[in-house]
């Protein structure tokens, strides 16, 4: 299952069916491509006429133009005022993204999420009115550093810094075990989500008496603190 994708896309809108994405690098193409998928119409844009053109032709978004973010005027005419949520995703133009990010909140945008590459980056963002910063780069780090020491990790999503959702290879001592009695709730304080061998295969909430095998993976909620003592 791939949780990470959630830390991006669970925080936009779900009555949503546009999005404005304005960067179309690395970042932003992930997001504009990713909301396509699910059914968004989105409309793509930067300054770059490469860029533009790139993601028309891969259709990366629905709608691709070519603009400065900079200028106010030029996000009007595009009608990029009008959408509900606008994703920022410049990140590495500081000045550029500041400033796009002021534009488009005091145009009236009601959600604009923001892509920062530093702490101070991010702190200006917020000041200028970003109602969500994002660090991919910062977040894709941990994340790695995570699976590095903890193997048997396969995924993760922070809900916040307390409480996590992971996916776990299931630990030897549950070979062969039903999912009752592994006790997940009540020895380690977990909720189960889903169990299988692949994104294909997960069962979502499954039965008690489903049996745990080797080489299986299984999605758990909980806090932090008790997802470490499972026996992984």
């Amino acid at each position: 299952m791939n949780l990470g994708s959630l830390k991006f896309l669970s925080s936009l809108r779900r009555d949503n069916r546009q999005f404005a994405v304005i960067g179309l690098g690395r970042f932003g193409r992930a997001v504009a491509s990713n909301l396509c998928k699910m059914g968004h119409e989105v409309l793509g844009a930067d300054m770059k006429e490469k860029l533009v053109c790139s993601a028309l032709n891969e259709k990366v978004a629905s709608h691709t133009i070519q603009l400065d973010s900079t200028d106010p005027n030029a996000l009007r005419e595009a009608g990029i005022l009008e959408f509900d949520t606008v994703v920022v995703a410049i990140g590495n133009y500081v000045q550029e993204s500041i400033i796009t990010t002021l534009n488009i909140k005091e145009g009236g945008v009601p959600h604009v999420v923001a892509k920062a590459s530093s702490e101070i980056h991010g702190k200006l963002l917020e000041r200028v009115g970003a109602d969500q910063v994002v660090f991919p780069e910062y977040e894709a780090g941990a994340a790695l550093a995570y699976t590095l020491t903890k193997p048997a990790i396969l995924d993760r999503f922070d809900l916040d810094p307390d409480h996590s959702i992971v996916e776990v290879l299931v630990p030897k001592e549950f070979y062969g075990k039903t999912i009752a009695e592994v006790q997940l709730r009540s020895r380690y304080g977990l909720t189960l989500l889903a169990v299988g061998e692949d994104e294909k295969s997960f069962e979502i909430n499954p039965f008690p008496s489903r049996l745990l095998n080797e080489g299986e993976a299984m999605v758990v909620l909980g806090s932090n603190k008790e997802l470490k003592k499972l026996p992984i």
